[in-house]
């Protein structure tokens, strides 16, 4: 007989939506190859900050429509939805042709939807899997889960760099489609995890948000989205300049050493505590992103990326479940919401930001930017009016 800590956490339910999870972030992480295709069609580094950054700014703009739905309609069905957004507007991309000037503001209507199908399907994974673990595995939970998007993110980028290489830009949008196309057949199979009612909670985005602790959150999860832009945004730009040619090494060994972090932080967080695990886990991830001021050659770009990985590995699924912890069902898709436009608004900030410092400084004065704000995370973190508020 199983004791309370051991609770089963593979469900049939939780494999079915890590499976989902799985080919529709694959079709996010081939756009980490997008920044090519700026390049080719005549852009620059602040082309492609504001191109990429779109996307994360109408994830954030949405974000209170998108968490108010989650927890009105239901998780399952809100998920469906994101996955055929982002399946469609994959398919948009292919009738951009010639220079960029002459496709510019209808590319940034197709990003602003792209963000939306991201934003649906990604908060709706995450509420409906924090729905279903056990309370005393929800670091473990959270991570496991995590892991499928994690593969996704390093199979993605391999994915589009070899179809992009070999058979050009066509048929990566036709890739983009079919993997978050097939990511949405796994969740027909579920059961829905939490209905509310029609009119919703009388909580708001906003009142949910408003809490000493969702702003703790929210700020940390804004400072990780900055330094994921980096990673999403740039790095296939930098190694194109340095003449590297396996570009997915970085996320490849990104998404490995995530991985491997989660196999075993997990349990240690939800052990000693996610608190105890957030300020080392801002400290290697920004270490892993001012690595990137050496890049030279391949191995540079190994080490980066197992750096940031093991970092993003541990902050993630520690700040979500900090986030998620003691709180009702009824508002988890608030509070998901929160966490994930936080990580956005980060992300968007980013992208547009660290475009203009690149253009004006270079690329290693980008990552060092990058690196200081995980940096400055863990400061913000330690301060004694933080702690008091997490509490």
């Amino acid at each position: 007989m199983k004791s309370k800590n051991e609770k089963a956490l593979y469900t049939r339910s939780f494999i079915l939506m890590a499976m989902a999870n799985f080919f529709n972030v694959s079709s996010f992480g081939t756009f980490f190859l997008f920044p090519l295709f700026v390049t080719r069609h005549g852009g620059s580094k602040v082309d492609i900050g504001l191109i990429m950054g779109t996307a994360a700014l109408s994830s954030v703009l949405c974000r209170p429509w998108i968490s108010e739905m989650i927890d009105r309609i239901g998780r399952k069905r809100s998920y469906g939805m994101g996955c055929i957004i982002m399946s469609l507007v994959s398919l948009c991309y292919l009738v951009f042709k010639g220079e960029l000037t002459g496709f510019y503001l209808p590319l940034l209507l197709v990003r602003l939807l792209h963000g939306v199908g991201l934003a649906i399907s990604f908060t709706a994974a995450f509420t409906y899997v924090a729905d279903i673990i056990p309370r005393e595995r929800l670091n473990e939970g959270i991570g496991m889960f995590g892991v499928t998007a994690l593969i996704g993110m390093g199979a993605g980028p391999v994915i589009g760099e070899m179809v992009i290489e070999g058979f050009g830009s066509r048929w990566f949008f036709l890739t983009a489609a079919a993997l978050a196309a097939i990511g949405f057949f796994p969740h027909l199979f579920l059961k829905e995890s939490y209905i509310g009612p029609p009119r919703g909670s009388a909580e708001t985005f906003f009142s949910v948000l408003a809490r000493k602790k969702m702003v703790v959150v929210a700020v940390l999860a804004l400072i990780f989205g900055f330094g994921l832009a980096a990673s999403g945004s740039f790095v296939s730009p930098f190694a194109k300049e340095k003449h590297l040619a396996f570009i997915s090494l970085y996320y490849i060994s990104y998404s490995v050493a995530a991985v491997i972090t989660r196999f075993f932080g997990g349990r240690l967080a939800d052990r000693v505590g996610e608190q105890r695990i957030i300020p080392y886990a801002l400290i290697i991830t920004g270490a892993g992103f001012m690595v990137l001021m050496l890049l030279e050659g391949t191995i540079m770009l190994f080490i980066s990326g197992l750096m940031s990985g093991c970092g993003h590995g541990l902050l993630f699924p520690s700040l979500n479940a900090l986030a998620l912890r003691k709180e009702p069902i009824g508002i988890r898709g608030k509070i998901n919401g929160v966490f994930t436009g936080g990580i956005d608004a980060g992300a968007f900030v980013g992208s547009v930001l660290l475009g203009y410092i690149g253009e004006w400084a270079g690329f290693q004065a980008l990552f060092f930017a990058a690196g200081f704000a995980l940096f400055a995370g863990f400061m913000i973190y330690r301060m004694k009016s933080v702690q008091v508020s997490i509490e």
